[in-house]
Parts: C-alpha cells; sequence; structure tokens
C-alpha cells in the first residue's frame, strides 16, 4: 500500500521504485523505534511506591537476620556454659556483685584460689551462675560478653608496683576479712 503522493510521483517519473521502498522502510523503522511514551503521572508514583516498598523490605530482612544471628551467639554462648562449667560444692561463700547486686556460690578452697587468680571465671546462666575456665569464657565473651560476671583474668590492666606494694605488704589481711 502506497501514499497517493508516492504513485503520483512515480507516474511523473521523479522518483524510482526502489527509492519509493528504501523511503517507505526508513519510516517504518522510525515507526518501529520510537522512543516509549513518558510515563504517565501514575505509572511514575506507581514504581516509586513499589521502590519504597523493596527498600523496605530489604531493610526488615536485614534487620530479622541481624536478631537470627544475636540469638544463635547467646545459644552458643549457652551451649558453651553447660558444656565448661565447673563442678562446684564447698563450704566457702564466695561473694561478688553482679551489678548493683551482691550475690555468693559455694566453693571450696581449690576453686576459690583458681577464681582469683583468674583461671576460673563466674558467669550468669539462667537465674543463676557458673563457673567455667579461662579458655571457655574467652569464647563466651567472643559471642555475648553481657553474660560474663566475675574476671579476674587478663582484661584489665595489671596495677603497677610501686612504692605502696612495698609498705603495705607490712599490713597482712587477716583471714576473717576475705569475704
Amino acid at each position: 500500500m502506497r501514499n497517493p503522493l508516492q504513485e503520483q510521483l512515480l507516474k511523473a517519473g521523479l522518483v524510482n521504485k526502489s527509492k519509493v521502498n528504501q523511503v517507505a522502510r526508513e519510516q517504518s523503522k522510525q515507526r518501529q523505534g520510537k522512543a516509549p511514551a513518558a510515563p504517565s503521572p501514575e505509572q511514575v508514583e506507581a514504581q516509586r511506591l513499589q521502590a519504597e516498598r523493596a527498600e523496605r523490605d530489604r531493610a526488615l530482612a536485614a534487620e530479622r537476620n541481624a536478631q537470627a544471628r544475636a540469638a544463635e551467639q547467646r545459644a552458643q554462648a549457652r551451649q558453651l556454659i553447660d558444656t565448661h562449667k565447673v563442678e562446684r560444692g564447698g563450704d566457702i561463700t564466695y561473694r561478688f556483685t553482679d551489678g548493683d547486686h551482691i550475690t555468693s556460690v559455694r566453693v571450696d578452697p581449690r576453686l576459690r584460689a583458681q577464681l582469683a587468680r583468674g583461671a576460673l571465671v563466674i558467669v550468669r546462666h539462667g537465674d543463676g551462675y557458673e563457673l567455667v575456665p579461662r579458655a571457655a569464657a574467652d569464647r563466651i565473651h567472643e559471642r555475648d560478653p553481657t553474660l560474663i560476671v566475675l574476671d579476674h583474668g587478663g582484661t584489665e590492666a595489671a596495677p603497677t608496683a610501686g612504692d605502696d606494694d612495698a609498705y603495705y605488704q607490712q599490713f597482712p589481711v587477716p583471714d576473717d576479712l576475705i569475704w
């Protein structure tokens, strides 16, 4: 199907048939290659809402993943405490502070000495407290540092030895003052 103008030009001999076909092909390409019409305001708003929803969903998924990782870390810390807790018992009451409260556990002299030099650490476990070795306490600290209640180990800086230490050596602490 040709344009009437094209037919008239062909009859008059001003153009040849191949030139008419070439122009028709170019016009067809232009019609098919047109850029899409600008999106309507409704489409723009729908795309914006969809992008906002996708971003909100990503944020919620990241938060859920973080909560799941934290719960997994707490569960691993509880399992470490269960597997490494030291059996305790004895006639000595070992007192320590947990926040604002003074609490105590019953230990024997061997456990008290290990607690004092930092070989054992007191950790919170459920409603009570447990004693765990230093190696297990380090792994627990990596997973949930809030579970560590008493640690006389190497985490704090060692006091420097000075003239005061030599002076106070002459005043031994009586056994009945150990609480």
